[in-house]
């Protein structure tokens, strides 16, 4: 196979580089992190339920923190209640054949969303269908709402209850952020009922 374009070991060396910028400039977030996590654990310890939403690399992110609260993280703890919009496949299929793909997280929200809960949004432009519909359905039922999100913060921008903007245009480089937040929230969570383990 003819290769016009290698990769070299600058290449690599640049995504290294602009990937630790990123998570850097993260400290300038740490009050609105701290108060997400805070959030999280409220509703959490209030008997309350997170629900999290993603489309395409954001649903693998969304389908991460939901299975870390149920299953574990890094300490063996009580299980936690944590529904992932992304995860049932028939499901899926079933409200986009019968009403749009756009309904496919308003829908289930509808379904499951209860006052108190949290809605936790992966998206790196803030612009994902259906996502609009879930904040305005979420408002009028007295649930909390996420966004993490990057670039401009896209039509998201300024309407959930929290929001947490990767400084960068970089899919990528957003996703990379996006995964050292929830396991910053991951460990919040376990601080929270494991006070004594090392987290």
């Amino acid at each position: 196979m003819n290769n016009h374009n290698p990769t070299t070991n600058d290449h690599i060396a640049a995504s290294i580089t602009d990937s630790a910028s990123l998570i850097s400039q993260l400290h300038s977030l740490i009050p609105d992190i701290k108060a997400v996590c805070d959030t999280i654990v409220s509703a959490l310890q209030n008997g309350n339920k997170i629900l999290t939403a993603g489309h395409g690399g954001s649903a693998a992110e969304a389908l991460h923190m939901s299975e870390e609260f149920v299953g574990r993280f890094m300490h063996d703890r009580q299980t936690l209640p944590a529904i992932c919009l992304v995860s049932d496949g028939p499901l899926l299929t079933c409200i986009a054949n019968d009403y749009g793909f756009e309904a496919l997280f308003p829908r289930q929200l509808q379904a499951h969303g209860q006052s108190g809960d949290v809605l936790v949004i992966f998206t790196t432009s803030g612009n994902g269908k259906g996502f609009e519909a879930c904040l305005d359905h979420a408002e009028q039922h007295g649930i909390l709402t996420v966004v993490i999100s990057g670039k401009t913060g896209g039509a998201l921008k300024d309407r959930p209850t929290h929001q947490l903007i990767m400084p960068s245009s970089a899919t990528a480089r957003i996703q990379e952020a996006h995964q050292l937040i929830m396991h910053i929230i991951l460990e919040a969570v376990e601080r929270a009922y494991m006070p004594d383990a090392e987290v």
